[in-house]
Formats: C-alpha cells, sequence, structure tokens
C-alpha cells in the first residue's frame, strides 16, 4: 500500500515539476549606447585592429619595478580590504545555498518518550502507560509558477555581484598601492632636490658671509643669500614628513603594521605607451559595470518571484513512523504514516502583493538606470585617462624645457657674477626660480606614472582571465 502511494507521489511529483513554469520577465541585457572609440584616444584609428588592451595583461609588469610588485601582491593578498571582501563573497555564496536548498524536500525527525496515567474516566484500572515514538517528516514546495527558481535566481545574481565587488575592491586596492608608491618615489625626487638645492644656497650664503665679515659684501646680499637659504631647506622636514605618511599610507593597504617602505633603482621615466582597446570590452570588462548587471539580474528574477505570489502555492508534506508502548518493539509495531498534500493562496491582502510587485518592478527600473549610469561613467573615465595620458606628455616636455632654461640662466647669471657685469642678485634669483621648476618636472613626471594607473583603473582589468571565466559559469558557481 505505502508502496503504491509512494509511486504515485513521485509520479504526480515529476508531472508537475515537467508542466512547472517561472511567470516573470527573462532577464535581457539593456541595450546602453557604445562608442566606436574612446573620445580622446588620438591613435584610435592606428590601433583600430588591435584587440589586446592593457587590461587584459598585468600592467604593473610595465614599470619594471620588483618593488611595486612584490607591494601589489602582498596587498591583494594581505590588505584589509581584500579579505573584508573576500568575507562578504562568502557570505553570499552561503545565501545563496540557502535559498537553493528550497528546491529539495525538507526532512525532519522527531522522537519521544512519553509515560503517565490517564484520566481515571478514560482509564478506569488506573495503568501506568508508557509509549516510545519516533517519526520522520518531509515537506516540500512544488514550484509550480517558478516563484523559488526566481529567488534562486535573484540569490546568484547577488552572490556574483557580490564577487564582481570584490574585484572591484581589488582593481581599487591594487591603484591605490600604485598611487601611493608613485606618490612616494616622486617624494623622493623632491627631497633629493630640496637637498641638492640647499647644499647650493649653504654654499652661497658661506660665500656672502666670509665676504661680509672681510667687508666685501654687504649686509643685503647676505640677508637675501640666508633667507633663500632658510625656504629651501623648511621644505626638507615637509617632505620628509610627507614620506613617513605616504610609507603608512602603503603599510596600511598591505594590512601591517608602520615600517619603512623599501626602495631601490630610478623610477620609470617614461610611462609607457598604452593601448586601451576597444569600447565594447569595457560592458564585460569592468567589475562595477558587471557588479550593477548582476544586480539588475537579480532585481529582474524579484520581480517574477514577486508575480508568483499571485498563484497558490502546492505542498507535499508526509510522516513515517512507529508507536510502541516497548521500547524494543518500536521498530517493528506501531507503524504509522501519512502523506498529504495542500494548497494556499490569496484571497484578499489588502493591496499587499500587488504593492510587493509594483515595488520589485520599481526597483528593477532603479537597477536599470544604475547599469545605465555606469556604463556611461565608464566610458567617461575611460576618456579622461586617456586625454590625460596624452596631455601630460606634452606639459611634461614643456616643464623639462623650463629646468633648461632656469639651468642655464644659473649657468649664465654665475659666468656675469664672476665677471663683475652683476650682482648675486640674478644668481639667486634664477636659483630660485630653478627649485620649483624642478618640483614642477618631477610631479609631472610622476602624474604620467599615475596617469597609465588610473587609465588601468577605467579599463577595469587587473583578474586573471581564468577566474574572469569561471565566473561567467553558471554551473561552475552552483558547484561551489
Amino acid at each position: 500500500m505505502i508502496g503504491r502511494v509512494a509511486r504515485a507521489a513521485v509520479v504526480s511529483v515529476f508531472a508537475l515539476a515537467l508542466a512547472a513554469c517561472a511567470v516573470g520577465p527573462n532577464y535581457k541585457r539593456p541595450l546602453v549606447p557604445v562608442p566606436e572609440r574612446f573620445y580622446g584616444d588620438e591613435r584610435a584609428e592606428q590601433r583600430a585592429a588591435e584587440a589586446r588592451s592593457l587590461a587584459d595583461v598585468p600592467w604593473w609588469d610595465a614599470f619594471d619595478d620588483p618593488i611595486l610588485k612584490g607591494l601589489i601582491e602582498e596587498a591583494v593578498r594581505n590588505g584589509f580590504d581584500a579579505r573584508l571582501s573576500a568575507a562578504r563573497v562568502q557570505e553570499a555564496r552561503a545565501r545563496y545555498g540557502i535559498v537553493r536548498s528550497q528546491f529539495y524536500p525538507a526532512v525532519d525527525y522527531s522522537a519521544g518518550w512519553q509515560r503517565g496515567r490517564a484520566n481515571p474516566i478514560l482509564n478506569p484500572s488506573g495503568t501506568t502507560i508508557t509509549t516510545w515514538s519516533v517519526d520522520v517528516g518531509f515537506s516540500w514546495e512544488l514550484d509550480l509558477w517558478g516563484r523559488i527558481r526566481r529567488l534562486s535566481e535573484a540569490a546568484r545574481a547577488q552572490y556574483l555581484a557580490t564577487e564582481e565587488g570584490r574585484r572591484g575592491v581589488l582593481l581599487s586596492l591594487v591603484s591605490d598601492v600604485a598611487v601611493a608608491y608613485l606618490d612616494l618615489r616622486e617624494l623622493d625626487a623632491e627631497l633629493a632636490i630640496a637637498k641638492s638645492t640647499t647644499a647650493v644656497f649653504q654654499d652661497t650664503y658661506d660665500l656672502f658671509n666670509r665676504r661680509l665679515e672681510g667687508g666685501a659684501a654687504s649686509g643685503l646680499e647676505t640677508a637675501r643669500a640666508e633667507a633663500s637659504l632658510a625656504l629651501v631647506a623648511a621644505q626638507i622636514p615637509e617632505i620628509e614628513r610627507a614620506i613617513v605618511a605616504r610609507e603608512n599610507q602603503i603599510n596600511f593597504l598591505l594590512g601591517r603594521n608602520p615600517q619603512p617602505i623599501a626602495r631601490e633603482g630610478p623610477l620609470m621615466a617614461l610611462p609607457p605607451d598604452v593601448p586601451p582597446g576597444l569600447p565594447s570590452a569595457l560592458l564585460e570588462r569592468r567589475p562595477d559595470i558587471r557588479q550593477a548587471e548582476q544586480l539588475l539580474i537579480a532585481a529582474n528574477a524579484n520581480v517574477g518571484a514577486a508575480k508568483a505570489d499571485f498563484f497558490p502555492r502546492l505542498s507535499l508534506t508526509g510522516l513515517f513512523g512507529n508507536v510502541s508502548t516497548e521500547l524494543g518493539d518500536l521498530f517493528s509495531h506501531g507503524k504509522t504514516w501519512n502523506v498529504a498534500a495542500g494548497v494556499v493562496g490569496p484571497i484578499f491582502q489588502g493591496g499587499r502583493i500587488k504593492r510587493s510587485y509594483e515595488a520589485a518592478q520599481a526597483q528593477w527600473l532603479q537597477a536599470k538606470i544604475e547599469y545605465e549610469a555606469s556604463t556611461a561613467n565608464a566610458f567617461g573615465e575611460v576618456s579622461g585617462a586617456l586625454v590625460d595620458r596624452t596631455k601630460l606628455v606634452e606639459t611634461e616636455r614643456q616643464r623639462a624645457r623650463a629646468v633648461a632654461a632656469y639651468q642655464e640662466a644659473v649657468r649664465l647669471a654665475n659666468i656675469r657674477y664672476n665677471s663683475g657685469l652683476s650682482a648675486y642678485f640674478e644668481v639667486l634669483e634664477a636659483q630660485q626660480q630653478l627649485f620649483p621648476a624642478e618640483i614642477s618636472l618631477a610631479q609631472t613626471r610622476r602624474d604620467q606614472l599615475v596617469a597609465v594607473v588610473n587609465l588601468y583603473r577605467a579599463l577595469g582589468g587587473g583578474w586573471p582571465a581564468e577566474e574572469r571565466a569561471a565566473g561567467d559559469d553558471p554551473a561552475a558557481e552552483g558547484a561551489r
């Protein structure tokens, strides 16, 4: 009897499952305008056939700086943000598993022991009765309208969105480490310029001081030389303070306590040429766009789940067990079983279900707008980074020209002074103009390298291709 009932139940379940459908809209990626080339890419026509982008390779290898590469690897491995984002992914994966569990029957068990004496009217003999019981029960909601499938689809998209968020965190973390390191190296260059300039002004001041003591120089010349020396020397502790602040920033990004940051060798003078690739690739590469799309997928699935609430829910329940007055007979006598099916559906909810459906539609619209905004913002960031990369080349050329001119002015002013053709004020003025020009040139060269980092960030590259492929594979995600 039980076998026939069980077989009939299984056949019914499979028939219903095969006939089931998922209500609500299926996801389709919104159409967004994609430019043929990045605005600001002056070499777009020459590079039209280039399929590879900076985002497809470990860009930090192009800087040829093993220290920078080591810092980035340590930040990805031990950084606070990296570990926190990984923990969030674990939570989202677990929540996805919780929702997926609704596809399967919930099976539980119960066991009990009871001893007592019933009411004398029901038990005139006053016999004490002992009963033992053990039951195994199950419950299963048949997903006729796809409610559970839509909830699972939404949970999976939320999980993948969290994974894309993790990649976005790593992208920002790597970029922040690189920018802080480039700032640190530029501050080293500023410190070297400040020290060499201070040494020059110190020599000038010593010269005027000796001449003043010998009566060959005026107090005005000596005072101006001392003021120039003090102004430049004051920059040294300020730069050293900024260096320690940058080192502390890098240490925090790496998840470690404050300590010196190693540096060796000169920093690359010119950044490498940067192919940005095709604009359409941004939709598949940038973590923020991919995250926004996964959130849109989740919102779309939630619309279907909200729509399924208008329809009845069919569930199966069952109970199999034994009851016996003797523990030894518990599994041989007193077998009990029960199989039931139930339907629950709404009749009047005061508009709750309808409003929930409207709210889900509004959330989908918000997610769609955010996806479109993320896409437009991405194109703008790449365009800005390309323009920075191009224009800073000309800025660096002009500032290098200014430094060369000021150096020549210092040389000529010294010749004129030594020949008695001019006062030393000309030398001081030329040296005072050379110092900020050299600082500006060092900062511009730093800005050129930072522009490469910012372009990398805007292009959204940086994670291995195999990890990206795994993230696109639903079967791989479901198996985790």
